[in-house]
């Protein structure tokens, strides 16, 4: 073999080039290699611009502010519906007991999240399959959430047609209810019946989350009257002196924020473990960037997948540093808390996508006041 024979590798092969073809074959490789470089280029671009940005507005009417009737001398009161069975098991037997029977039935919480309401939320992620929140003011439960295929609400159960609620129990239109001398009636829009009916069970108010691409039940609130009429999840009348919302002076506002981030986060991998999704990983400069964008709809009253200052998502995110295949956005304002949030992106179903999208593998979560962004990315592969 020739001495002054250049010899390339490319992987486990060996090209060998001949002194009098050199050049022509070096030029022949430099183009291919520009060629190899511009498709990376435009490969990257079409991935850095992949991005999932829903128009759609979800801006909730939750916690408006009521209207004072003084005509309203009799409420309506709901039908009672505690003459259904309700085995000992079910979580709803929570309500109104002790912080110290909780914790003897359930044990300590993974953590405790604060909220603006009076109360602070007990987590206990108990599976992928079992999730609640269990809402605790003066040692006392005032409310429940809970969702999950595996959690033990009966006579409810997750996954449960709408059918079959309406035939286990009546759905009313209108709910009243008085409590310290005054009068509150909560009147539920023709959407509020198909995807969040409300009925009562006893001394309990319970709120069906209804998901409306499958027609069944996606999880469960339970209220006590003093912690429905606070949080206004409807249109509502009242007569007398309306009951306000006072949070605890030792509240912190950032902390509240962080809390309803992780709930965020921990319901919606509980639902994409129902749709048999993988779940997604926090990813906290994802959630950095999702944050600022909360901060910035706030503060600009603009409520937008576009920001004025920092650009659309992909800006946002290369301005960030993160690498990623797709991204998606989902942004909503208003909502009271997390798990509202969440359900209400899970009925609207440009939001419902980017919530149940299989490429997505990481998960950014920001609220500022009651703005709220979610960041899914996939990262690049190893």
């Amino acid at each position: 073999m020739n001495r002054n024979n250049d010899i390339l590798t490319s992987g486990k092969e060996y090209i060998i080039i001949t002194n009098n073809r050199k050049e022509e074959i070096l030029l022949r490789n430099l183009v291919r290699i520009l060629v190899l470089i511009s498709g990376l280029l435009a490969v990257v671009f079409l991935f850095n611009t992949n991005i999932s940005q829903r128009e759609e507005i979800l801006i909730n009417e939750e916690g408006q502010q009521p209207k004072v009737d003084q005509s309203l001398d009799e409420v309506i009161s709901p039908l009672d519906s505690s003459n259904l069975e309700i085995p000992q098991e079910s979580l709803i037997n929570m309500l109104g007991k002790s912080s110290k029977e909780l914790i003897h039935i359930l044990g300590e919480p993974e953590r405790k999240d604060p909220t603006f309401y009076g109360y602070d939320w007990w987590i206990y992620k108990m599976n992928v399959h079992s999730y609640v929140q269990i809402g605790v003011d003066k040692e006392k439960v005032v409310t429940i959430y809970a969702t999950g295929s595996n959690v033990q609400i009966p006579p409810f159960k997750i996954g449960q047609s709408i059918a079959d609620i309406y035939h286990l129990t009546t759905i009313e239109a209108n709910i009243g209810l008085d409590y310290e001398d005054s009068s509150y009636m909560f009147e539920l829009s023709e959407d509020d019946m198909n995807t969040r009916p409300l009925i009562k069970l006893g001394d309990a108010f319970v709120q069906l989350y209804i998901d409306k691409f499958t027609g069944t039940l996606s999880s469960i609130r339970m209220l006590n009257a003093e912690t429905l009429i606070k949080q206004r999840p409807y249109e509502m009348v009242y007569r007398g002196e309306l009951l306000e919302v006072t949070p605890p002076a030792n509240v912190i506002e950032e902390e509240v924020e962080k809390g309803n981030e992780k709930q965020i986060f921990d319901i919606t991998n509980i639902f994409r473990n129902r749709h048999e999704l993988e779940p997604l990983e926090w990813d906290e400069q994802t959630a950095e960037v999702a944050f600022s964008h909360s901060k910035d709809m706030f503060e600009t009253n603009d409520f937008s997948h576009t920001s004025k200052k920092y650009g659309e998502l992909s800006d946002r995110l290369d301005a960030a540093n993160i690498y990623y295949q797709t991204a998606g956005e989902n942004i909503a304002a208003n909502y009271l808390d997390a798990p509202a949030v969440v359900e209400g992106w899970l009925n609207s179903k440009g939001h419902r996508e980017s919530l149940l999208n299989e490429q997505f593998t990481h998960l950014g979560v920001g609220v500022y006041k009651k703005y709220y962004t979610q960041n899914f990315i996939e990262k690049w592969s190893e």
